[in-house]
């Protein structure tokens, strides 16, 4: 029997239901995903389309991801949405990016709300645009009590600023004789990221096929298992999603150790 989703409005098909019954039975859903959504450009390029129309697509592949998440009782899904480096490309796009964020935050806002998703922001949000910084920290807020599922948009986010922003803190919390140096552990470091209180990624997945992190979660991702995929993120959807969760049931994580 179909039921109406709450995200993107489209049935769940009998065997949607049936592929994400099966993932629960398979083995642990990772508590949180890490996506580096790469290849908008790409998929636009090989459509004959300007670069701006993958984005626009892609936005479609985060509500479809989003949905699925909550679904199938991800708890975290970070997505690296904007980098640090981003904001060297043309002005034309950089523009055309921050103008689709602000659309896109105070059209799905509301629609987060309803359906118990909470919205957070990593990165220096202090270099958006202030219609889009506005914008987002307004949803943050509205959203900061629901409990379903954290969306985590990493916007001008480098895994390098965060670290040092870190030593930056702990360094003024030595200086000012707060703590000794020795007191400094991974556990205290952790307490000082951008990610405080988050768990980190059970799971990497990066579209696209490039094999590297490119910035992104440097210190979170230490024991993360990573998916690599050719396909662009536009044409990521629910159906990779699974393939990528039943990968991940299929690893065996040690953390180091060794079976006895």
């Amino acid at each position: 029997m179909e039921q109406e989703l709450t995200i993107t409005g489209k049935p769940q098909t009998a065997e949607d239901a049936a592929r994400q019954a099966a993932l629960r039975k398979g083995g642990p859903i990772p508590r949180h995903i890490a996506i580096i959504m790469d290849g908008n450009g790409r998929w636009a390029r090989e459509r004959g389309e300007p670069r701006v129309v993958g984005h626009y697509e892609g936005v479609e592949s985060v509500r479809d991801i989003t949905e699925t998440c909550a679904q199938i009782g991800v708890e975290y899904l970070t997505l690296y949405t904007f980098s640090v480096e981003n904001w060297k490309r043309p002005l034309g796009e950089v523009n055309a990016l921050m103008k689709l964020l602000l659309r896109t935050i105070r059209r799905e806002h509301k629609t987060l709300h309803e359906n118990n998703i909470r919205l957070q922001a990593i990165g220096d949000l202090s270099k958006l645009p202030r219609s889009a910084r506005g914008a987002l920290e307004e949803a943050i807020a509205a959203t900061a009590g629901n409990t379903r599922l954290t969306l985590i948009l990493a916007l001008s986010y480098s895994g390098r600023w965060e670290l040092v922003q870190a030593a930056q803190v702990l360094a003024r919390r030595v200086q000012q004789g707060e703590l000794t140096p020795e007191a400094i552990d991974e556990a205290l470091v952790a307490q000082v990221l951008q990610t405080k209180g988050i768990p980190d990624p059970d799971l990497l997945i990066r579209t696209g096929g490039e094999y590297r992190v490119s910035n992104f979660l440097l210190w979170q991702l230490a024991y993360t298992e990573m998916v690599i995929t050719e396909r662009h993120w536009p044409a990521f959807r629910r159906g990779q999603l699974y393939e990528a969760v039943r990968a991940f049931q299929q690893r065996d994580r040690r953390f180091g150790r060794v079976e006895e």
